[in-house]
C-alpha cells in the first residue's frame, strides 16, 4: 500500500503546488537544462502543471541531476504526465480507483481502472494501476499481464518494470527479475526499494549488475 500512497501524494502535491509565472514548454524544458538548481526544479515543476508525454525524455534525464531537490520535482512530474491521458473522464476514474484503492477498496478500484482502459485502451497508466491493484490483491498473473500492457504503450515505465521485478523475485524467476529491475533502476536510480532488491537479487545469483548502472 506504500506505492499507492505515494501516487496520492504525488497527486496532492501538485494540487498544492505554489502559484508561479507560467513558463511555456520551450521554456521549461531550457530550464531542465540552465546551470541553476532552482531553474531547472522551475522547469520540472512547470511540466508536471502541463507537460505531455514527448516531455518524459528529458525528464528521465533529470532523474540523475545533481540536485535532489530537482530529481524529486523531475519524478514528481513524470507521475503526473503518466496521469493525463487527454480525456478528462479516463483520467477521473484513474484517479476514482486510486481513491478506492487507498481506502481498500479494491473491488471498486479494479472497476474503475478497467473502465478507464475501455474508455481509453492506450492508457498507459490506467493499466498500470490496475496492475498494483491486482498486485495488492495477490493475483501475480494479472498483475504481469496488466504490467506487460502498461509497457507496450510505456517503454519507460519504471514503476512497471519494477513491479514485474518483485513478482519475479518473490517466484524465486531471479534471472527475470534482474533484468526487470535493473531496467527499472537504469531508467531511475531514484525508485524506492529497487536498489536494495537489486543488491538482493545479483547477491543470491551472485552477479554485479550490468556496466551501463
Amino acid at each position: 500500500m506504500k506505492r499507492m500512497r505515494i501516487f496520492l501524494l504525488v497527486t496532492a502535491l501538485i494540487a498544492t503546488l505554489p502559484a508561479q509565472a507560467e513558463l511555456s514548454r520551450e521554456q521549461a524544458l531550457a530550464a531542465l537544462g540552465s546551470a541553476n538548481a532552482a531553474e531547472r526544479g522551475d522547469g520540472a515543476e512547470q511540466l508536471a502543471r502541463s507537460g505531455t508525454m514527448p516531455d518524459v525524455e528529458a525528464l528521465l534525464d533529470a532523474l540523475r541531476d545533481d540536485d535532489e531537490r530537482v530529481r524529486v520535482l523531475a519524478e514528481r512530474a513524470i507521475w503526473s504526465v503518466w496521469l493525463r491521458s487527454g480525456d478528462a473522464e479516463a483520467d477521473a476514474l484513474v484517479r476514482k480507483g486510486m481513491d478506492h484503492m487507498e481506502a481498500q477498496q479494491m473491488g471498486a478500484a479494479l472497476d474503475a481502472f478497467t473502465r478507464a482502459i475501455e474508455r481509453r485502451p492506450d492508457f498507459a497508466e490506467a493499466w498500470n494501476k490496475r496492475a498494483t491493484a491486482y498486485f495488492l490483491l495477490g493475483d501475480f498473473d494479472q498483475s504481469l499481464e496488466d504490467c506487460d500492457q502498461a509497457l507496450q504503450r510505456n517503454p519507460n515505465h519504471f514503476g512497471a518494470l519494477a513491479g514485474c521485478g518483485a513478482i519475479y523475485a518473490q517466484r524465486e524467476d531471479l534471472e527475470r527479475a534482474l533484468d526487470f529491475l535493473e531496467r527499472a533502476f537504469a531508467l531511475n536510480p531514484n525508485v524506492e526499494g529497487v536498489e536494495i532488491a537489486l543488491s538482493l537479487v545479483r547477491h543470491r545469483l551472485g552477479k554485479t549488475g550490468r556496466q551501463e548502472i
